[in-house]
């Protein structure tokens, strides 16, 4: 796609804005003219704010669970800041008590450290984020809306790890505390479900995150950054 399509493409869809509703940006070729931008750096340059307005009022107007990414950030390092304490206090108690108050933790971490890694490692690599969200029931875990001007700004292999980095941490968190967990002395039946949520992860991963989740969108930007 050159840039007179790029162009009659973003025209399109900002039409189809302006005329209300949430339009469909796919069958109009929106994401078509992202992959052309991201192959040419002159396209980013000239449209990658324009591309920015039309996915931030489309996702907007199909979405309406959110808030600032900002509050999530906040909610996010609120939930890892809980799961940190539950597992210092943990060693304090007595069996069965120590090993609860470890899973709960446990918990509160697996549930954060996903979106907290993409939010800490974009950052890091220049990508600004709009909005926190969810969509039910499709997508119950909630993740980080990116503002795409910083993403198409940003290079491509960066991107790719940003996109890695909330399943790395995700991966990482279970076997991490069940290490602590055996270094506190709790119970091998802790330890085994730390163990099996931990490979059960992986195993997620393997069999749907490569065609569909963050190790596709990892995958596809690195073939970007090989192009």
């Amino acid at each position: 796609m050159d840039d007179a399509r790029v162009a009659a493409t973003l025209e399109a869809c900002e039409r189809a804005l302006a005329a209300g509703g949430a339009p469909d940006l796919t069958a109009l070729g929106f994401w078509r003219a992202v992959a052309a931008a991201k192959r040419d750096p002159a396209l980013v340059e000239r449209y990658a704010d324009r591309i920015a307005r039309i996915d931030r009022d489309a996702f907007r107007r199909g979405v309406p669970l959110r808030v600032s990414a900002a509050a999530g950030l906040a909610l996010l390092a609120a939930g890892a800041a809980a799961g940190l304490a539950l597992l210092a206090l943990a060693p304090a108690l007595a069996t069965p008590w120590l090993e609860l108050v470890l899973l709960a933790g446990f918990g509160a971490l697996d549930t954060t450290t996903h979106g907290l890694a993409h939010a800490v490692v974009g950052a890091l690599a220049g990508i600004r984020f709009s909005d926190w969200f969810v969509i039910l029931p499709s997508k119950p875990q909630p993740g980080f809306k990116t503002d795409y001007a910083s993403y198409l700004r940003t290079p491509a292999r960066a991107r790719a790890w940003m996109h890695a980095s909330g399943a790395i941490a995700t991966k990482l968190t279970p076997f991490a505390v069940a290490a602590y967990a055996l270094a506190v002395g709790a119970q091998a039946w802790a330890v085994a479900i730390l163990l099996a949520v931990g490979v059960l992860q992986v195993v997620t991963d393997v069999l749907f995150s490569v065609r569909s989740s963050d190790w596709k969108r990892f995958r596809r930007e690195m073939r970007a950054a090989r192009g």
